[in-house]
């Protein structure tokens, strides 16, 4: 992938999706990093479903240790894995009152040292939360980026964020990501991919290939021959 063909995805991406953003509802970092903890393995529109009254309940990091594990179990039951990551949260929100005064902490390191969060949930924190440009590689970003030949089909997460970032203005690196997951999730999907109106197909070998595949499969109408024939 050279720095021309990554332009013309990027444009091509914004002008599909203008108004990409974060689909996590939250007021405040804290809130930002318990949503991103729940969506691991779990639909936004799940997650923003149960943090609507989840939020009403907790407003801090003391609140989430003053119940039962079992109660913060019950209020997240419809999230995937629910036990344990209520018992992430928990030992989280310890962290942060006993290590950060119950704030979040500003930097990556120190948000990767947290229960539940990774390398994905901290760049999406540093970046939404407190403005400091960052690439999360998540299924859909993953997935596009090797589609579209940004990466290659067996990179790593770790090596497809490094590769965007470099193909990617850092200035436009928080934008990009929530474009490539819009893309991603209502475009380029895992599932029945939108290929036969992709404007990227020209980029995407799997999308050619599926587009042969299906011109392969469509049956070929017999003409009726004329009774003077």
């Amino acid at each position: 992938m050279n720095a021309i063909k990554m332009r013309h995805i990027l444009d091509t991406i914004a002008e599909m999706f203008p108004d990409a953003k974060c689909e996590l509802n939250h007021r405040n970092p804290f809130e930002l990093v318990i949503a991103v903890l729940l969506s691991a393995q779990c639909t936004d529109e799940t997650v923003n479903k149960v943090t609507a009254s989840l939020f009403d309940k907790y407003k801090t990091p003391q609140d989430y240790l003053n119940v039962p594990l079992e109660e913060l179990e019950n209020d997240i039951r419809r999230i995937g894995l629910f036990r344990n990551k209520a018992a992430n949260i928990q030992k989280l929100c310890r962290i942060l009152l006993d290590k950060y005064e119950g704030e979040v902490p500003r930097e990556h390191e120190a948000l990767t040292e947290l229960p539940g969060v990774g390398r994905k949930t901290a760049n999406v924190v540093m970046s939404n939360a407190f403005d400091v440009p960052a690439i999360a590689v998540d299924t859909h970003v993953e997935r596009v980026s090797k589609r579209l030949g940004a990466a290659k089909p067996d990179d790593s997460v770790l090596e497809v964020e490094k590769k965007l970032m470099k193909l990617v203005p850092r200035d436009e690196w928080t934008i990009t990501h929530h474009r490539l997951i819009f893309f991603g999730r209502y475009h380029c999907k895992a599932q029945n991919p939108k290929c036969e109106v992709c404007p990227l197909l020209d980029h995407c070998k799997e999308g050619k290939a599926r587009m042969k595949a299906a011109l392969r499969k469509t049956p070929v109408k017999k003409t009726k021959r004329s009774a003077t024939s």
